[in-house]
């Protein structure tokens, strides 16, 4: 852990931003090829409505860690109205399956407008309710667990998660950095609390003998732990 003495403080509420930002803009404009007309129509409903979604570069990343592992299997703790799900979808191809959960039953009826004009929408399961129930009454293994829940739960979804992920998979997890409030000593929490939680949540998987893990800084920070074999 660090030395607190020497950490960072907030200072006027300014937050700290892990990737310099014209790092993140060159390397999202090595993503043209990447352009669908549902992704951008997406993308721009986050933008105008200011939804939180992972964005491109997480998504090409999540796109990526799934194809790495051979993934045909996927639980969304958290979909939103479907963003991250296109890049897993893509990953999993016609024959696997993306599990997606949120609470708010608009967001399932914007992710078939949206990715029901696709192929995709043939591999996604939409469930609307509380994530974790839906999580304990869906059988079997998974590839991967993604955690893009509110973040007071993220210690809870990683106890139940990671014992439901195979050898050899992974367990993904959005805003652990939580724009930089896990290294600051003194901020102003979005939510009381959740800072907190994002923390003993990355110190959980760190500390865990059965999951190789690592963070990456990119937007607001991905960690990513493979489930030893």
């Amino acid at each position: 852990m660090a030395d607190e003495k020497h950490s960072p403080k907030l200072m006027d509420s300014g937050l700290l931003t892990p990737v310099n930002p014209a790092i993140e803009i060159y390397m999202r404009g090595l993503l043209h090829k990447t352009d669908h007309p549902v992704l951008l129509a997406m993308e721009k409903l986050a933008r105008e409505s200011n939804f939180p979604i992972v964005d491109r570069l997480v998504g090409v990343f999540l796109e990526t860690q799934a194809k790495s592992i051979g993934a045909k299997r996927v639980f969304e703790f958290g979909s939103g109205y479907g963003y991250s799900a296109y890049w897993f979808a893509k990953a999993v191809g016609q024959e696997g399956q993306v599990v997606c959960t949120d609470g708010d039953p608009l967001n399932k009826q914007k992710a078939e407008q949206f990715l029901g004009a696709t192929e995709l929408w043939n591999t996604i399961d939409f469930h609307t309710g509380i994530a974790q129930i839906l999580f304990a009454q869906t059988e079997g293994l998974f590839d991967i667990c993604y955690n893009d829940a509110d973040k007071g739960d993220y210690p809870e979804i990683w106890q139940m998660a990671k014992t439901r992920i195979r050898p050899g998979g992974l367990y993904i997890a959005d805003n652990v950095l939580w724009h930089g409030r896990v290294a600051l000593t003194e901020f102003v929490d979005i939510v009381p609390g959740w800072t907190e939680a994002i923390k003993e949540h990355n110190e959980r998987i760190f500390a865990d003998p059965d999951f190789d893990a690592y963070i990456n800084p990119t937007r607001d920070g991905v960690i990513v732990a493979r489930k030893k074999a």
